[in-house]
């Protein structure tokens, strides 16, 4: 496995093999890797002959007071397990390599951003469209894989890809959890032992949510269950309980194939997303 940590012999790494005819699929991550990061890696070698994983904490999708500074860590480690999925290259660039200077240009994808994590994170989602772009820029992948537990991330990285015509086409994974149905997540590590029991109310109020639609409950019904299961979780705070439109992000009114039961909490200190189908189907 190579390691790379300029953007300029990244490039130039990626130009030398696809004029072999290779092609190549990127795993963007920001590091301390657990099984649902592996899991990407394996989809992405799946879809093409090479893979870039880029291991990159972006500083501006941060906002003020977040955990940028104590983001976890551990560049040894993410080094061997990378290395065990026969990635080709770790991408590890220095911040000041991209971005140069003072910035003047940001990607901004409207009104998908504006709900869900993006009214409690403002100005995330623009740090996190133009970083993927950078990436994208930087790499040249003909595929990019990511996880659905960021699913309103997904959703806007496919539209920023519409609307800028990227030719990358991006694959999601779905989501990997625990045996015990918490989903994995390197913020897991802030947990205590009691907070992550308590975290557990996420999953079991999307399966409580599941079932109640397989007996015929309404929108407004499962919406109530779930805001009672996770509210009676002590130490947690409602960040939002919310149906919406796998498509649009948009509420919905309806369940359909498209109904998702998006989620998240404060855990202590920690916050948590999940979310779920709540109709079953392959994704």
């Amino acid at each position: 496995m190579k390691i790379i940590t300029s953007t300029a012999e990244m490039t130039v790494w990626s130009k030398e093999f696809q004029a072999k005819g290779r092609t190549i699929a990127l795993v963007p991550t920001m590091g301390f890797f657990h099984q649902g990061h592996l899991a990407l890696m394996k989809q992405a070698a799946d879809e093409a002959d090479l893979v870039v994983v880029s291991l990159f904490v972006n500083p501006t999708q941060f906002g003020e007071g977040e955990d940028l500074s104590s983001y976890p860590r551990d560049f040894e480690r993410d080094k061997e397990l990378a290395r065990g999925q026969g990635v080709d290259v770790l991408f590890c660039p220095e911040v000041a390599d991209m971005y140069p200077g003072k910035g003047l240009t940001t990607v901004v994808v409207e009104q998908l951003t504006s709900g869900l994590c993006g009214a409690s994170r403002p100005g995330h989602f623009d740090g996190v469209t133009t970083v993927v772009a950078k990436l994208f820029n930087v790499v040249l992948p003909q595929v990019a894989v990511f996880g659905q537990k960021d699913l309103q991330q997904l959703i806007v990285i496919k539209r920023m890809v519409l609307d800028l015509n990227f030719p990358i086409h991006i694959i999601a994974h779905p989501i990997v959890r625990e045996e015990d149905g918490l989903a994995l997540s390197s913020r897991n590590t802030y947990l205590s032992k009691y907070e992550r029991q308590r975290a557990l109310c996420l999953s079991q109020a999307l399966c409580m949510a599941q079932q109640h639609i397989r007996q015929g409950g309404n929108p407004a019904q499962v919406l109530d269950l779930v805001h009672e299961k996770i509210a009676s979780s002590s130490d947690v705070e409602i960040d939002y309980l919310v149906l919406i439109d796998d498509r649009t992000l948009g509420v919905c009114e309806t369940i359909d194939e498209h109904a998702v039961l998006a989620m998240a909490v404060k855990v202590g200190k920690t916050r948590l997303i999940d979310n779920g189908w709540l109709l079953t189907r392959d994704k």
